[in-house]
């Protein structure tokens, strides 16, 4: 993707099975659930750079002593600040002689973080404001260890509103800000009255005072208390909980539209929101770690005890197709192939932009993200090529005109030439706040190599995605066109970003999509302006209703146009101004019937096809259209 959309976040969560001892033996460190955390968290640093959180809960600590822990971090290299300041506190405490790393008791008693259930989470905001406190992991607390609870997700609610109201006409007082907030409440809520009814019991049976905690902490039924919590929710999300009582659970919405995935052995137990990184970081192969089952919690009760149970009623599994076009990290097997298997998925449609001829064309790719595509968008080539070649030879053959200068005319003429054409300079700084000097910064952060592509050539550059266009106008085109193609053709993976997404990815603006806004032109170009003030009106009559009730009105002002006709209003809007160069620009997008071969698991499709998996993205549409239409910058959510 050539432009900075952001993303859903990344959650890690380890629970050490065995003795703080074990670690120390096998692992030679008293602190390998530490490390193995923030190994686990850089693994998935692409999800989320405005902040990072740690937690830590403690098993076994008396009364009198703290047991929960938490530090988040919104200062640049978040995650490495954090983890970073806290080994300096361990080996000043060390130096001092207050730890001693031979005997783990003195690093789990003077140590936050040397505790058996540990987590983390790294953000990228999609609600509420940007600062430290809005940084998970979000903690409630109590003298109760039971009623602690300590939460960190990857997720976005979209109808928040709703259950603060639910909150109200209980007669609690929330405090609006973030989704977490409403969800740890409700949540928050649930753990109490379950606490209640368990301690009000053993009063009330006369149990002594000192032994009620403990039993308390055996009956806590976390299942139960989410089913009675989350079952209304809508949205997409990946949640993590830690009771104070060192009870855990992880939760996946029933659509499946976040990701989470985990591994479970002897040693420990751990989740993340990508599969490879729990591979990496704790060696396992591809088929020792599982997916998390929409609708489904996993539970971890204190002693370790391990379920996997539904929280809720099963839905339609409709993952984030975005995830595997260019979220997650490409080196997951699975992902690789897709993306490949994307790239291969253009070749129909880059023949014909270039009109076949291969001699006269260069291909590439455009952000490095890009790369897997491309590799598999030239074995297509390639493929494609071969299959001409011999076609041809065969016919030369039996008509007698094969000869050597029929074959390098076929081959060494004619042949896919792909070439590393951009280079981003990572070290290049957009500092500069003034718009045009910043836009102009902005036109430098790639370098080009001159001298392969030749004047008359086409230049094919392959993209993960577009969404606004900016950059491409901006930036990508004007960089590349210094080249001097006669043609500059950029092939998206992705179809066409039409509709916002209200799930987690920072895609809710409409009037931001460069889709949407060369849909617009093309209406008002065909004279039917009228079509925009009556979606707006169909949008508005039905604002408050309930979500269940709410259309798609938008697609209206898609389906006056075929693909074709969006697809080179969009080369029209991003072809760059002021520039010495007056070649072609074509805009290939993959369709979505092409993209749901190549991504068979991963059919969560609504930002290309505008069917949203519950109501609430209905709702996030319908006030992004009524947003643009009166001019309303910010999320729709």
């Amino acid at each position: 993707m050539s432009e900075s959309i952001q993303h859903e976040c990344g959650i890690a969560l380890i629970r050490l099975l065995k003795p703080l001892e074990y670690y120390v033996e096998k692992y030679g460190s008293p602190l390998y659930g530490y490390n193995q955390l923030f190994l686990l968290m850089e693994k998935q640093h692409n999800r989320g750079q405005d902040g990072a959180g740690i937690g830590c809960v403690k098993l076994g600590v008396p009364p009198g002593q703290p047991y929960m822990f938490r530090e988040r971090s919104i200062k640049p290299n978040p995650l490495a600040r954090i983890f970073g300041d806290q080994l300096k506190r361990y080996q000043r405490k060390v130096d001092k002689g207050i730890i001693f790393p031979e005997f783990p008791n003195t690093v789990k008693e003077h140590f936050d973080f040397g505790g058996e259930l540990l987590m983390g989470h790294l953000r990228y905001g999609t609600s509420g404001s940007y600062e430290s406190a809005t940084c998970h992991p979000f903690v409630r607390q109590s003298n109760w260890p039971t009623r602690s609870l300590m939460l960190a997700g990857n997720f976005t609610i979209t109808n928040e509103k709703s259950l603060n109201q639910e909150l109200i006409n209980r007669g609690q007082h929330p405090i609006f800000g973030t989704d977490t907030k409403a969800l740890i409440e409700e949540l928050g809520f649930h753990f109490d009255e379950a606490h209640a009814a368990i301690y009000r019991r053993m009063r009330d049976a006369n149990v002594p005072g000192p032994e009620i905690p403990a039993i308390i902490s055996r009956e806590l039924d976390p299942l139960r208390i989410l089913r009675k919590s989350a079952d209304n929710w809508d949205g997409g999300f990946a949640i993590a909980g830690i009771i104070g009582n060192g009870d855990v659970f992880v939760m996946r919405d029933a659509n499946g539209i976040r990701p989470c995935h985990y591994i479970q052995n002897d040693e420990v137990i751990a989740f993340a929101s990508e599969r490879v990184a729990l591979m990496t970081i704790f060696n396992q192969p591809e088929e020792a770690v599982h997916e998390l089952i929409p609708g489904h919690a996993a539970v971890i009760k204190n002693n370790g005890a391990f379920s996997l149970q539904p929280f809720t009623a099963s839905r339609p599994i409709t993952p984030c197709s975005f995830e595997r076009i260019y979220f997650s990290r490409g080196n997951d097997p699975e992902i690789y192939r897709e993306r490949k298997a994307l790239g291969a998925a253009l070749v129909d449609l880059i023949v014909d932009a270039i009109d076949g001829d291969f001699g006269n064309s260069v291909f590439s790719f455009i952000p490095n993200t890009a790369e897997v595509a491309y590799h598999g968008m030239m074995d297509g080539l390639r493929s494609y090529r071969r299959a001409e070649v011999k076609t041809a030879i065969l016919e030369a053959s039996k008509q007698g005109h094969l000869n050597e200068s029929l074959l390098d005319e076929l081959i060494m003429n004619n042949w896919p030439q792909g070439e590393k054409i951009a280079h981003k300079d990572i070290k290049l700084r957009t500092f500069i706040t003034q718009e045009k000097a910043r836009a102009q910064l902005v036109s430098h952060v790639y370098d080009i190599t001159y001298g392969i592509v030749r004047p008359g050539d086409v230049l094919v550059c392959v993209d993960d995605s577009i969404v606004r266009g900016t950059t491409l106008q901006q930036s990508i085109l004007k960089m590349l066109s210094r080249t001097k193609p006669r043609k500059i053709v950029i092939a998206s993976t992705a179809p066409q970003i039409r509709y916002p997404d209200g799930y987690g990815i920072d895609m809710s603006e409409l009037g931001k999509f460069i889709a949407f806004r060369a849909a617009v032109a093309l209406t008002r170009e065909s004279g039917n302006d009228n079509l925009l003030q009556e979606v707006y009106e169909a949008c508005v009559a039905q604002a408050n209703k309930p979500y269940e009730q709410m259309k798609n009105h938008v697609r209206r002002i898609y389906d006056a146009f075929s693909n074709e006709q969006i697809s080179k209003k969009i080369g029209d809007l991003v072809y760059p101004r002021n520039i010495d160069w007056n070649g072609e620009v074509s805009i290939l997008f993959l369709p979505i019937e092409k993209m749901r071969l190549a991504l068979p698991k991963h059919n969560g499709d609504w930002y290309f096809s505008g069917n949203y998996p519950t109501p609430g993205g209905y709702y996030v549409l319908n006030q992004a259209y009524i947003n643009y239409y009166e001019a309303i910058d910010g999320r729709s959510y």
